[in-house]
């Protein structure tokens, strides 16, 4: 039987799927963010019950993703981890990563693509797509909190019309 600490890293490593990450990432970083003192690798793969590798390649794609960062101790040659507490702060994090990781490459991609084809919907695809990678850029040039209020903004604005069907008589 599952406990409420493996239910709630199960949830993390799908949310963190959902998002781009491994699964262990997302366990590790459910653990680190919901601990009351920041925890060392060792730490993590006791609480998570991963093999030590995983728990490795796990850290270093979160920080890569700068999700965590490291606290040291003195007198202890151990890293230990911690996470931004703010939610929002997280969120934005994960939206600059994606920006770094996945849409910026995929733009580069999309401009070798127009300039060797022509093509002119790849060149409305990609002025478009560059408009999306700026709003996500400015955005993930916020704060936590200064992103919690734009994407509220963005949630209070009114859902665009949709079109109407004409009726086949």
């Amino acid at each position: 039987m599952q406990t409420a600490d493996q239910d709630v890293a199960e949830l993390f490593a799908a949310i963190a799927a959902a998002f781009g990450l491994s699964r262990p990432a997302g366990q590790c970083f459910s653990a680190i963010w919901r601990a009351a003192q920041a925890p060392c690798a060792d730490d993590l793969v006791a609480r998570l019950g991963l093999a030590r590798s995983n728990v490795s390649t796990a850290l270093k794609e979160l920080r890569g993703w700068n999700l965590i960062g490291l606290a040291r101790v003195p007198g202890d040659r151990k890293e230990y981890f911690t996470a931004p507490a703010d939610p929002w702060e997280v969120l934005r994090l994960i939206a600059l990563a994606r920006q770094r990781l996945v849409v910026a490459p995929l733009l580069d991609r999309l401009i070798a693509a127009e300039a060797t084809t022509g093509d002119v919907r790849l060149a409305a695809l990609h002025s478009a797509m560059a408009q999306v990678a700026q709003s996500g850029e400015a955005m993930s040039g916020l704060d936590g909190a200064a992103f919690a209020r734009r994407i509220e903004t963005l949630a209070e604005a009114p859902a665009p019309a949709a079109k109407k069907k004409k009726k086949k008589h």
